[in-house]
């Protein structure tokens, strides 16, 4: 079994921003899988699913993001996956738009959902799945993340959340390591 949490903030007002591409992956993956996000638990909406046989909940916080860690504990310790089962997908403004870093364990980056789930989950040995969306050239980080991807970001996004998911497809069925070796650090180009 895997868990799989898209990383983002619920309601209309922030959907499609910079910070709810945790979300929008999530959205993809599941939406190739044939999977319907309608499930209520986990103070989260989730569904279940197969990647090429193995079975898969993706997850998406209802909680927002910088207290998911209480989402995210719950389906995690329901299930009892191990931590390396445990992939959560979510923005970086350390890494320019549309690069994708895949790392297991290390610090939180100052990201504070991640650092949160860690501390709720007593351990920071899960999947991230980081997608670079860039730092401002000027003005507020916090207007910046919660703001909408600009019109060229926007043309590339949807080949962006198309590697993402290979990627999530990856690591379910060869492992976070050969994931790694394939897909850290490229980025969508077009």
């Amino acid at each position: 079994m895997k868990l799989i949490v898209g990383l983002g903030n619920p309601g209309s007002k922030y959907e499609g921003t910079r910070h709810n591409i945790g979300f929008m992956v999530a959205r993809r993956l599941a939406e190739q899988l044939g999977v319907a996000l309608k499930r209520q638990g986990h103070q989260g909406i989730y569904g279940v699913g197969r990647i090429e046989g193995i079975e898969t909940m993706i997850l998406l916080p209802q909680t927002f993001m910088n207290v998911s860690g209480a989402s995210v504990s719950s389906a995690y310790k329901s299930l009892g996956v191990p931590p390396g089962d445990l992939i959560v997908i979510h923005d970086d403004i350390d890494l320019p738009f549309s690069r994708l870093r895949l790392r297991v364990g290390g610090g939180h980056g100052g990201h504070n959902g991640i650092r949160n789930i860690a501390t709720t989950l007593g351990t920071g040995d899960f999947c991230r799945l980081k997608i670079g969306i860039g730092r401002p050239q000027s003005g507020e980080v916090a207007d910046y993340v919660l703001g909408n991807f600009d019109a060229t970001e926007r043309r590339q996004l949807p080949e962006l959340l198309d590697l993402a998911v290979q990627v999530i497809k990856t690591i379910a069925t060869h492992g976070s390591a050969a994931a790694m070796n394939e897909f850290n650090n490229q980025q969508v180009l077009s």
